[in-house]
């Protein structure tokens, strides 16, 4: 592995994170899979990801850190679950049976316990024992992202605030990696409402690194979120070139930028953007944000009265592989829009049963824990409100509406859910449910003023109900 940035057995040691292998290889080739992974960015100069990681298991089988680093970054990825892939199970085992036999630090040990605890699907104690590792290796940036996604995951967003926010004084801008905090940061001072901050620090980290992607995604979050959709539009056109060489996060930015296009009723922009990138990125990656992408860009599309045709199709089989994986609530809610828009109700029912049957014994799987209160309620609506039952549907999502947090995702995502509830509010033929739909618009007016989305749900309203 060349790259005299990438960090030796000695960089590491100097940093005060010192490796348990005497292979400078493998910590060099440990240094790519976490710069490529903070910069969402496989670079085929190093080899990608994937490179990288058959790269290190071939420099040293035994370092420990190596197999943390693999078999975590597979489980965060959510596409699928240690239940139901035995070689995913089998990795994790790996890594236990590997750290128990080995002599390593006290630093990795609790990265394999923290491993360990998200396979299980208990994200706030591996969490907790991230945060661990961060009190006294407070530059540790595996433990900091690994912490940051299971937050996310989570809903947890003054957790994936603050996680970051009590590392900065840390950091000093010579170390690797360092301009990546702001991104970091930024997205965690947007989803706690901080906007301005959270615009003012994602610029920071554009000043330093003009191609950081997550600090591109951050700035389209803030704009989304006021409503500022021709900053958003031009923002993300003239940073394209630079946005786009991220290709694990590309297709989540042009979602972005496709979600302006949405809020404009500029419908064949917004499909042009989904067929040139979001569907064949999602296609041809895999990857669980790629597809979930796909999933919402579709069905926001639909609420909107657009026929999207054969999309559906195309992107079931995409997602049906997935049904049984119930890794995630949030992935499961998009899987589910699939089927539904496909009409396939046998999909539909076994995404929803194989739910059920998880949540009468969720033991400690945080997920499945929420599956019975929240997840299995919000499956529901959906399907009520795709068969026309919108009353029913709005008796089902409104008492949800403030715990709809726990599936994760970012605000602007969930917001579909919060689309969804408006939605079947007006369309319901109960009185009630169409003063409630009215409410909830002016609720969102007040939050999100001058969103030409809002005003035409109002002016829809009205005309349905006058």
């Amino acid at each position: 592995m060349s790259g005299p940035s990438l960090r030796d057995c000695q960089a590491w040691k100097d940093e005060a994170l010192p490796l348990s292998t005497s292979s400078n290889e493998a910590c060099k080739l440990y240094d790519a899979i976490l710069t490529q992974y903070v910069k969402w960015r496989n670079d085929d100069t190093l080899g990608g990801i994937e490179g990288c990681i058959s790269a290190i298991h071939a420099a040293d089988p035994n370092f420990v850190m190596g197999h943390v680093i693999s078999t975590g970054l597979e489980l965060v990825g959510t596409t699928s679950s240690p239940r139901v892939d035995e070689r995913l199970a089998s990795a994790v085992t790996r890594t236990l049976e590997l750290a128990n036999s080995k002599d390593i630090t006290p630093r990795e040990k609790l990265h394999v316990k923290a491993v360990e605890l998200f396979s299980h699907g208990n994200y706030p104690k591996a969490c907790e024992v991230w945060e661990d590792i961060l009190l006294d290796h407070p530059t540790d940036m595996l433990a900091l992202k690994f912490a940051h996604d299971a937050y996310f995951y989570m809903g947890a967003q003054l957790q994936m605030r603050d996680s970051v926010a009590r590392v900065l004084p840390h950091w000093k801008p010579h170390m690797p990696l360092f301009s990546y905090l702001k991104g970091q940061y930024s997205f965690g001072l947007l989803e706690t409402r901080f906007y301005d901050q959270a615009l003012k620090v994602a610029m920071e980290g554009l000043a330093l690194t003009p191609d950081d992607a997550w600090s591109v995604h951050s700035v389209a979050h803030v704009y989304e979120m006021t409503a500022e959709v021709e900053k958003g539009l031009n923002f993300m056109e003239s940073r394209e070139k630079d946005w786009q060489r991220s290709d694990m996060l590309a297709s989540h930015n042009y979602w972005h930028w496709a979600l302006n296009f949405i809020e404009k009723e500029q419908y064949e922009a917004a499909l042009q953007i989904y067929d040139s990138q979001v569907f064949n990125r999602c296609k041809a990656s895999g990857a669980m944000l790629d597809i979930v992408d796909a999933c919402s860009m579709l069905y926001r599309l639909e609420m909107e009265g657009v026929c999207v045709k054969d999309r559906w199709r195309e992107l079931l089989q995409i997602t049906q592989p997935h049904t049984d994986d119930h890794v995630t609530l949030f992935n499961d809610l998009h899987f589910l829009m699939v089927s539904l828009g496909a009409n396939e109700t046998k999909a539909s029912q076994r995404l929803l049963e194989g739910l059920q049957d998880l949540a009468k014994e969720p033991g400690d799987n945080q997920q499945h824990q929420l599956a019975k209160n929240i997840g299995i309620p919000m499956c529901k609506a959906m399907m009520e409100y795709n068969q026309g039952n919108y009353g029913q549907a709005v008796a089902l999502l409104y008492p949800l509406r403030y715990q709809m947090l726990g599936i994760g995702g970012s605000d602007a995502q969930r917001d579909l859910f919060n689309q969804l509830l408006i939605h079947a509010a007006m369309k319901s033929e109960n009185k009630q449910h169409q003063k409630l739909g009215r409410c909830l618009l002016v609720e969102r007016d007040a939050v999100r003023p001058n969103s030409p989305l809002t005003h035409r749900l109002m002016q829809k309203a009205l005309a349905l109900h006058d």
